[in-house]
């Protein structure tokens, strides 16, 4: 039995335990030739008689030792004492992510950005080496002096391409509120599974609380198998929409449903952390923000849609409410005067490149003047520029346009106006190409005499909504 005290390889002295999970137990331990402190892991004595354990033990040190990166634990050595395999890495002196959120609650949602970027750029390293971790959660994130993240506890890692027996289907690793649901039913996983994991550590850091709750294994991963994924705005108000966005993007079902890589998080995580930086009244802001006050208005009843985020909704409402203040002009006086009101009608999608239809049927839904609906693209899993020069969603007008406001609950995307005498096209381009925000405003070039438009989207990854478009 190992012991505190103890010398291991006749180098590392056992100083403490630092922790202990199902397969090992951590130890701070001098390192008597470099004189330094190190983290020593060793196996537990009932797995070191079984093949399998010791072989997932060995792997994680080769594993590791291949991934020299600043927020991955470095490998210093590995090796057998008396029968019980060890590993020893850098001793990072801090605490892990998920004691940083029982200590504090949820983190700032800067923090959680740049932790987030750290995080993902390890995860999107290992990748790259053609591992993936299969087990990221906030316990195997550890905080060094100066705050940086450090990914660790590779133990139940895999080659992207095993073919072996021991990680392929039907074995259930992982932790279970953090599991995907590809996991969780014992299929085969690759690089989507963590992004799924990385989805859920994200929320928890936002929310406090991990999206799903339950008394046992079973009942969490069934959870992820089964149940919609809750809303982090309606726990967190202040989160950014976009960041909201990538979160649920991440929490897809379906692993083809996430982002195409980490690559693709972490830049996503990079936009959102530079729209927060971006002045403030800036367009390309995600924040939620309460609209400029306008004129008190009578409010027509709508139903009750239970199914819609109640926040979501409130957010949408607003956004609309600024968009009409956006669209007031001044009359001949200079007294603020509403504009001539002008229909505007969703008939179709606008798709020269591909014609695969971009959800046409639901064109109308744009137009209804409830924010609740929406229509939407189809996903691109990565640049839509890759793909085609554009989407776009085509209205028909009744009168004279001057601007068009849009609001949409995935901002994000890029679009500009285009107009044209015919629903099916040509079109040419009336207005400056903007970043969307939740309400986004654009101002026509000259005043146009009715006929078709198209909110053309010409930057994407993911899908784009179009909740409501009015205009004067």
């Amino acid at each position: 039995m190992v012991k505190v005290g103890q010398l291991i390889a006749d180098r590392y002295e056992l100083k403490e335990t630092v922790g202990s999970g199902g397969m090992s137990t951590v130890y701070c331990a001098f390192d008597t030739l470099l004189e330094r402190h190190v983290a020593l892991k060793i196996l537990h004595d009932q797995f070191g008689e079984d093949a399998d354990h010791v072989e997932r033990f060995r792997r994680e040190a080769r594993a590791v030792a291949q991934l020299s990166h600043p927020n991955i634990v470095t490998v210093i050595d590995r090796g057998e004492e008396d029968g019980k395999q060890f590993i020893v890495f850098e001793l990072i002196d801090g605490e892990n992510l998920k004691e940083l959120v029982e200590r504090g609650g949820p983190l700032p949602v800067r923090r959680v950005l740049d932790l987030g970027i750290e995080v993902g750029r390890a995860l999107a390293f290992a990748h790259a080496q053609g591992l993936v971790h299969r087990d990221v959660k906030p316990q195997n994130v550890l905080l060094n002096q100066d705050g940086q993240a450090k990914v660790t506890d590779f133990g139940i890692v895999r080659s992207l391409d095993a073919v072996d027996g021991q990680t392929e289907t039907g074995t259930v690793l992982g932790t279970s509120h953090y599991i995907a649901p590809e996991q969780a039913r014992g299929e085969r996983v690759d690089a989507h599974t963590d992004l799924y994991s990385f989805g859920v550590v994200l929320y928890e850091l936002l929310v406090g609380e991990v999206p799903y709750a339950g008394d046992s294994f079973l009942s969490v991963a069934m959870k992820h198998v089964n149940e919609p994924v809750p809303s982090v705005l309606e726990r967190r108000a202040d989160t950014p929409l976009r960041l909201a966005s990538l979160v649920e993007h991440c929490l897809a079902k379906l692993p083809a449903d996430r982002p195409a890589s980490m690559d693709e998080v972490v830049s996503e995580l990079e936009s959102v952390l530079a729209e927060l930086d971006a002045k403030d009244g800036d367009e390309a802001t995600m924040i939620v923000k309460r609209p400029p006050a306008a004129p008190a208005r009578p409010k027509r009843a709508r139903p009750r849609r239970p199914l819609v985020p109640l926040l979501l909704l409130g957010t949408l409402l607003l956004a609309g409410a600024l968009a009409g203040f956006l669209l007031l002009r001044d009359g001949g006086d200079g007294t603020p005067q509403a504009s001539a009101a002008v229909e505007l009608k969703g008939v179709g999608a606008y798709d020269p490149d591909a014609g695969d239809g971009e959800h046409d049927d639901e064109a109308g839904r744009a137009t209804d003047d409830d924010p609740a609906t929406f229509w939407r693209t189809s996903r691109y899993r990565s640049q839509l520029s890759a793909f085609k020069s554009g989407v776009g969603l085509v209205l028909q007008a009744t009168g004279e346009l001057q601007r068009v406001a849009l609001t949409t609950d995935t901002p994000g995307f890029t679009a500009e106006v285009q107009a044209g005498s015919s629903q099916e096209g040509p079109f040419e381009t009336v207005s400056e190409s903007k970043l969307v925000g939740a309400s986004t405003t654009w101002e026509l070039d000259g005043r146009q005499d009715g006929g078709y438009y198209v909110i053309w989207i010409t930057e994407l990854v993911g899908t784009a909504h179009v909740n409501e478009v009015k205009a004067n």
